[in-house]
């Protein structure tokens, strides 16, 4: 039986109500940037934080005009394929948890206000929660993510990034030829219509990228690279180069795996119909008092697989 008219405890109770409205809006304004799912995956959060799957339609477009005689009937026709795809929304929580003489002592000291520091952790383990979900999946609820769908064509590299380079450092060029590579089989294969503007690369791919130098030249492998992609000279615009944690594994054979795709809401989504909110302060026990939160989130979404490839083998 919970002592709820205790004046002590009603006393913490409302002190820690008081306290919350402080630490949230600080807690919301805390930046992860080693999480950067939202940055490499655009997140959705326009549903109804309630609804229970989110419903969208992919189309595929088919057609070839042709030439045609004034007195034939065989008209060429175009049409579309269109597929229904349904992903669940599920619910998570994390909270954080006070007792009576944390409280007592807090208030022991005027215009002292609680440390944000268990809020805090709360809502680092929902952007954790959220950031592995997206980048890795989630087995217990059957999700890929982006660096192990089984959706996208993979292709292979003929050697590693690392063997090239130490074989000669002449031949190190020669990784742009990789990178070119796997962004022309998304575009030569959509008929010019995907366009890869991101690449994921393993760390240790990255790092020896940053660090190289090209032979007789003051310019990174890197700077090569970004400055004579496929991408880059068919736009003008910058491809995206980010490292990702975990890729240095994640090809078939357990090697390193590259990514190249289409940042964009029409081919990769994330749903987050609720994002991760605090709920009313609540007495768990006669001296324990919870400050509840939960979120809702769906599994990854690839919406057009064509415009993703990966490339084992780059380490």
């Amino acid at each position: 039986m919970f002592l709820r008219d205790n004046p002590t405890q009603q006393q913490a109770l409302g002190f820690l109500i008081a306290q919350t409205t402080y630490i949230e809006p600080q807690v919301y304004r805390l930046k992860y940037p080693e999480l950067n799912y939202a940055e490499l995956i655009p997140v959705d959060s326009a549903a109804n934080e309630w609804a229970k799957s989110i419903t969208f339609f992919s189309v595929d477009m088919i057609g070839v005009a042709d030439w045609f005689n004034a007195a034939a009937s065989d008209i060429p026709l175009a049409d579309i394929a269109r597929a229904k795809h349904e992903a669940g929304i599920e619910m998570a929580a994390v909270g954080y948890r006070y007792n009576l003489e944390e409280l007592g002592q807090a208030m022991m000291l005027p215009n002292t206000n609680l440390t944000v520091e268990r809020a805090a952790a709360a809502r680092r383990a929902y952007e954790e929660f959220v950031h592995n979900a997206a980048m890795y999946g989630d087995s217990r609820k059957n999700w890929l993510g982006i660096t192990n769908t089984t959706l996208v064509s993979v292709l292979t590299a003929a050697q590693t990034w690392a063997y090239r380079v130490a074989q000669s450092p002449s031949q190190a060029p020669n990784i742009l030829q990789d990178v070119n590579g796997l962004l022309t089989n998304i575009w030569q294969s959509s008929l010019t219509v995907e366009m890869a503007d991101t690449l994921l690369l393993p760390l240790s791919a990255l790092t020896l990228l940053a660090s190289q130098q090209l032979p007789n030249t003051t310019m990174t492998l890197l700077q090569f690279i970004q400055a004579n992609n496929l991408y880059t000279l068919e736009t003008g615009r910058a491809l995206t180069i980010r490292a990702v944690r975990g890729l240095d594994s994640a090809g078939a054979s357990g090697n390193g795996r590259c990514i190249a795709y289409t940042k964009d809401p029409e081919c990769i989504k994330l749903h987050v119909p609720m994002p991760h909110r605090f709920y009313p302060v609540w007495q768990r026990g006669p001296f324990v008092f919870d400050v509840p939160g939960i979120f809702r989130m769906a599994g990854l979404e690839i919406r057009r697989p064509g415009s993703m490839r990966f490339l084992d083998g780059v380490c």
